[in-house]
């Protein structure tokens, strides 16, 4: 795994085998060194600045957060000290507020990706997966098998059946999407060659394009998915392709896996639906983006990654 993609990296031990230990867990909780990181209404609370730090909270005000959470996640260990993610979106925006002025900076409940990029690396990844695991739970209040209320166990990493005549357990789930860099392999002879194909959807930013991306569907293979895609939103055939790195992308819950994907034919047929615009790209158009109208993907995100890690292929 390349350790400058954003949301990972953090050196965190899950301590998978720790979660169902109730009393281990209690303990942890009630450790005034534990830190817990609060998510209200999908919101990371953030001190802004040049450098964004993460605020979370200890000791008393650990305490104190805990007793207002909706439920406690288990985030892991780092170097041996505790990490939690504590759902506060029942409160009120005054009282979120409240808590918000605890931080000894200037800070407020605000969407991480204002400040992923620029974060220190573990904080930033801690607090994409505080997120992730609060939205799992807000959306697994029920059982999807029999419909009665589930409750959380495993330190936060299951939630269990309530109704004793179905009993099932319902674990996180991610949804897998390829996210793939078609290029064309500069040929000898051909000044339109050694180009990268990028899109752009109606409703981004005016000048915004980024690297196709679609979900995995059942019974498909990444490969298959990724070949697909392109095709289908594109018009454009690809051959090979080759996996490069994956990133946890907690807006709401995917994985998304990252590819180079070789095109086999040129001519561009746009889906019409999903996007607006299709292009092929040079490197020198790439590299002079500051001086252009052209916007790329948020620096936060494996789309960019994957268009800065080909331009340095040549670089």
């Amino acid at each position: 795994m390349p350790n400058d993609i954003v949301y990972t990296g953090a050196g965190l031990d899950r301590a998978g085998h720790l979660r169902r230990d109730d009393a281990w867990v209690e303990a942890r909780l009630r450790d005034s060194a534990t830190r817990i990181v609060p998510v209200w209404r999908a919101r990371n609370l953030i001190a802004a600045g040049e450098a964004p730090r993460a605020v979370f909270f200890a000791d008393k005000d650990a305490q104190d957060i805990r007793a207002r959470a909706e439920h406690i996640s288990l985030l892991g260990l780092v170097d041996g000290l505790a990490w939690f993610a504590a759902d506060l979106s029942a409160l009120d925006e005054a009282t979120a507020t409240d808590i918000a002025a605890r931080s000894p900076r200037p800070a407020s409940f605000m969407d991480l990706r204002q400040a992923g990029a620029l974060m220190d690396r573990r904080e930033g990844t801690l607090m994409a997966y505080a997120r992730g695991i609060v939205h799992w739970h807000q959306r697994h209040r029920f059982c999807g098998t029999c419909g009665s209320p589930t409750a959380s166990r495993h330190g936060g990493h299951m939630r269990a059946c309530t109704n004793a005549a179905c009993g099932a357990e319902h674990f996180p789930r991610t949804d897998p999407a390829v996210i793939m860099l078609v290029t064309r392999p500069a040929r000898k002879g051909d000044p339109g060659s050694g180009q990268c194909l990028l899109a752009r959807q109606p409703h981004w930013p005016k000048g915004m394009y980024s690297s196709l991306a679609g979900f995995v569907e059942p019974g498909e293979s990444l490969e298959e998915a990724v070949r697909r895609e392109v095709l289908e939103e594109t018009g454009i055939d690809v051959g090979a392709v080759l996996y490069r790195a994956s990133q946890p992308w907690p807006f709401p819950s995917s994985l998304m896996l990252g590819f180079r994907a070789i095109a086999e034919t040129d001519a561009i047929t746009i889906d019409g639906h999903e996007l607006e615009d299709a292009r092929w790209f040079s490197r020198d158009e790439i590299a002079r983006v500051d001086k252009s109208d052209l916007r790329l993907s948020r620096k936060d995100s494996i789309a960019r990654w994957l268009i800065e890690d080909w331009l340095k292929e040549n670089a």
